[in-house]
């Protein structure tokens, strides 16, 4: 047990404790992100008061419970992940039933956002049983508060979560595309094994701005913003960029003024099954002002791919 965790422990019966957790229901516990001290009071009370935890990664999450000072036996923990969600969801709906309360957590952050939990809340809910979310560590939401993203009236405008993009860089450069032409922020999650070669898609965007979240609340977290079409300048800065999770920011275009770059995107898209790739990259760059560098690279990963 991690020392520094003992008062909170107390604090969070104190907290919490009076509070009612009915039986038969399913605990949503979102984790920390990377930071052990962002974990809130009422999830360690739950994590303490459950009769089981289901979770993504059971050797992980024991860790992460003794790290707080929690103890469970390895029949309290529940392995349920993606490969196993839809099969592993009936053995938890049959817990709730005999009146257990549950527990299930990601392995950092909030479960059903780009990690599994959506089938299991869904088959918990369509069994008529209760659900009871405790929220906490998002990095969807940490990216987003320190971008500094405002509306037409200086109000916080709306986003759009689109989490991983494909990885075969046809379908990524399709999706890169289609994010060109979104009005709104638009967050993107990224392992560092594909951090490049996302930067390179996205640097057909231009002069679009991308707020980079690495390692979010860890020892090496980094926050920059820079232009689309500077990313990959960004990671060859320094080696260390390329390792740790991201969180990325897409800020919105400038209101009532169409990019350039996703026009270019748009028409190289038309061209480039019809004509030679230095004729397509030409004629796009040419029919809206895009810049070629960055249409031909785009050019170059549409064709490598196929």
């Amino acid at each position: 047990m991690n020392a520094s965790f003992v008062a909170a422990l107390t604090a969070s019966r104190d907290a919490a404790a009076s509070q009612h957790y009915p039986q038969g229901s399913l605990y949503v516990v979102a984790t920390p992100i990377g930071n052990l001290a962002d974990i809130t009071l009422r999830a360690l009370h739950v994590l303490q008061l459950v009769d089981a935890v289901a979770c993504e990664d059971t050797r992980h999450t024991q860790t992460l419970l003794r790290a707080y000072g929690i103890d469970r036996s390895s029949s309290q923990l529940i392995a349920l992940h993606q490969h196993n969600e839809a099969q592993a969801a009936q053995g938890v709906i049959e817990r709730l039933r005999a009146g257990q309360r549950i527990a299930y957590v990601s392995d950092a952050g909030t479960p059903a956002i780009s990690d599994p939990g959506a089938r299991l809340v869904a088959a918990v809910r369509v069994a008529g049983l209760p659900v009871v979310p405790l929220p906490g560590a998002s990095s969807v939401i940490t990216a987003l508060c320190v971008a500094g993203i405002e509306g037409d009236a200086g109000d916080a405008s709306g986003f759009v979560f689109a989490g991983f993009l494909p990885s075969k860089a046809t379908e990524r450069g399709v999706a890169v595309q289609a994010l060109g032409t979104e009005p709104r922020a638009v967050v993107l999650l990224e392992a560092p094994h594909r951090i490049e070669a996302l930067a390179t898609a996205l640097s057909v965007l231009g002069d679009r701005h991308i707020t980079i979240g690495r390692e979010l609340t860890k020892q090496f977290e980094e926050i920059a913003t820079v232009r689309a079409d500077q990313f990959s300048t960004w990671l060859a800065e320094q080696p260390n960029r390329t390792r740790g999770e991201f969180a990325l920011v897409l800020h919105p275009a400038p209101a009532g003024a169409a990019s350039g770059a996703d026009e270019g995107l748009r028409v190289l898209h038309l061209l480039l099954p019809e004509l030679p790739l230095k004729t397509a990259v030409k004629l796009s760059a040419d029919i809206t002002g895009a810049s070629r560098n960055a249409l031909y690279d785009a050019a170059l990963l549409l064709k490598n791919a196929k």
